[in-house]
């Protein structure tokens, strides 16, 4: 019996996921990445193919990588950049990774700032 990679099972799950969440310009879809060093959240238009709006903890101003704080304060940020684009509501997709920890820090911290999902 072949061994499950760890990291090629997540990609199975989020190409499962994809199939169903979908973003538009009116709704786009809130791309959730986590690293054990960064964590990453794109808005993306999927009818279009681009990219709306972009947060990670990357940049020159990087906050708190690796805790739950950290990932609270990219919520948080996500969500501020997201309503500057002038985006109130998204979908969420957790990227294959599971709703738990850092993912579902994410996404409280941006409903609490104003996002709808």
């Amino acid at each position: 019996m072949k061994q499950t990679i760890r990291s090629e099972a997540r990609i199975r799950r989020h190409v499962r996921i994809r199939r169903v969440v979908r973003g538009t310009a009116v709704r786009p879809r809130m791309c959730v990445h986590v690293s054990n060093r960064h964590i990453q959240v794109q808005f993306v238009d999927d009818d279009k193919g681009v990219t709306l709006a972009a947060v990670s903890t990357m940049g020159a101003a990087a906050v708190g990588r690796k805790s739950l704080d950290g990932a609270k304060e990219i919520g948080q940020k996500a969500a501020e950049t997201a309503q500057g684009k002038g985006i109130s509501a998204v979908v969420f997709d957790r990227g294959g990774f599971a709703f738990h920890g850092r993912v579902k820090a994410i996404a409280d911290a941006a409903r609490a700032a104003g996002l709808k999902f």
